[in-house]
């Protein structure tokens, strides 16, 4: 995720590490609902050990997860509390234009909602609610938005209801200025199925072992998914800005196929003998710090001017980088030195035993 949010300056980045436009895939769409699956993956470990304090620890301790991680998710957003101007001067950033919905928001709530549906309710009762986000989130879409053009970016549901709700200040404007966020309310719905299926994934696994059954298992149900996505595309686009149902599928089935073949690779060929999981393992450790740091460090240079108009940001990837490799293979290595320096502090953090979390 760092490496795709932090694109050196001065030339155009490779394909594959730009989202779709609207509709269809890249390898970068993969990455945030990624995510959300590794967060179900890791709740049917956490479950065990809160399930057992009783159902009001469960409500404080899902409570106050989701607060935090949604808390900080909107303090990134709105920091550094104030703007540039062109000029230099230093301008009021009130919080009536603050963005509320974002990546740490939807994980927060996504969060929040599967637990308690795990906890509460049954699978199979879980599996239904699951296909009836799936299918009413489509149903939605097309019933309430543009009759023209339901899933346009100017006609669809998600962004009606964001307008209605919160107003166009209040809302991601990336997308050519248009007030959408890719984050809104309405298409948090369907993403909570990328956790449940991470979370029912790592129960399997834990309940079935690490062999070639589970292996084998995953990779017929990831085809399965996969299948079934490439189906509903052709009525219901993959797409992820407005997180279609099809696009959940898509991804969790891709997620499913990775965590298979990761079991294969490390626990039972045992192709690790050169240690190289711990470079994937060092971050993990440290994930919502992490990342929190990418996004504040590329906000600050982003403000602090180096001349000529420019940021210490652009500049060092105009300046350092195109000079270095010109085109996207210069913005590819600027994206994975800020990457390697961020990975730094968690390599830091790891040598102290210093793990943060909410």
């Amino acid at each position: 995720m760092i490496v795709v949010n932090t694109p050196g300056a001065g030339a155009t980045p490779f394909a594959p590490l730009n989202h779709a436009d609207w509709h269809g895939f890249t390898p970068t769409d993969l990455v945030f609902p990624s995510f959300l699956f590794a967060v179900g993956n890791a709740m049917s470990f956490a479950m065990k050990k809160v399930s057992a304090l009783g159902t009001l620890a469960v409500l404080g301790k899902v409570a106050k997860r989701t607060a935090l991680i949604f808390l900080l998710g909107y303090l990134m957003y709105w920091f550094p509390f104030f703007r540039l101007s062109d000029s230099g001067d230093v301008l009021s950033f009130p919080i009536g234009e603050t963005r509320i919905w974002g990546v740490l928001q939807r994980i927060g709530v996504c969060y929040g909602l599967a637990s308690l549906m795990v906890y509460f309710f049954s699978t199979r009762t879980v599996f239904w609610l699951s296909v009836a986000f799936l299918v009413g989130y489509w149903l939605m879409l097309l019933g309430w938005g543009d009759p023209a053009d339901p899933l346009s970016l100017l006609g669809n549901a998600v962004r009606k209801l964001d307008r209605f709700m919160l107003g166009d200040d209040h809302l991601y404007h990336g997308n050519g200025g248009v007030a959408f966020d890719p984050e809104g309310l309405l298409s948090t719905l369907p993403a909570i199925v990328n956790v449940i299926i991470g979370f029912y994934a790592g129960q399997f696994v834990q309940r079935v072992g690490k062999n070639y059954e589970s292996v084998a298992k995953l990779l017929l149900t990831a085809a399965a998914l996969i299948f079934l996505a490439l189906c509903w595309d052709m009525v219901f686009p993959i797409n992820k800005k407005l997180w279609t149902s099809s696009f959940v599928l898509l991804t969790t089935g891709l997620d499913l196929a990775i965590l298979a073949t990761l079991i294969y690779a490390i626990e039972i060929r045992r192709w690790n003998r050169a240690n190289w999981t711990q470079f994937f393992v060092i971050p993990g450790k440290n994930p919502l710090f992490i990342y929190l740091l990418s996004e504040v460090l590329v906000i600050i240079c982003y403000m602090i001017p180096a001349g000529d108009g420019e940021s210490v940001q652009g500049w060092v990837g105009t300046h350092v980088f195109q000079t270095i490799a010109p085109g996207p293979v210069g913005s590819l290595l600027f994206a994975l030195a800020f990457m390697l320096l961020c990975w730094s502090v968690g390599w830091l953090l790891d040598r102290r035993r210093i793990y943060i979390r909410v």
